[in-house]
């Protein structure tokens, strides 16, 4: 089982970015897949999940109306669109899938804003 992010990296605010999350090993399509972030010394948290067929949980009031996620189950990929980037933004970011008590974690891709 893989979970690979990519995508992330050096942004200025205002900036945009998208995560991509490339899954193998697993029936992807069975899977929630989620993305969350962890800042330096905050606790990981849950910034967008997606479900087969497209239905999303609510984000998270610090990036709704900024963040997208979306899925292409025929690539076995998980997306994070991420625009009007702000500083508060930056973290790690990982990728997760879950399939009842079973989840697997990326190992994570850093977002960084900064001027």
């Amino acid at each position: 089982v893989q979970l690979v992010e990519s995508g992330g990296g050096l942004v200025q605010p205002g900036g945009s970015l998208r995560l991509s999350c490339a899954a193998s090993g697993f029936t992807f399509s069975q899977y929630v897949m989620s993305w969350y972030r962890q800042a330096p010394g905050k606790e990981r948290e849950l910034v967008a999940a997606i479900i087969s067929g497209g239905v999303t949980t609510n984000y998270p009031s610090s990036v709704k109306g900024r963040f997208t996620i979306s899925r292409d189950d025929a690539k076995n990929t998980v997306y994070l669109q991420m625009n009007s980037l702000k500083p508060e933004d930056t973290a790690v970011y990982y990728c997760r899938g879950q399939y009842g008590s079973t989840s697997y974690w990326g190992q994570g891709t850093q977002v960084t804003v900064s001027p």
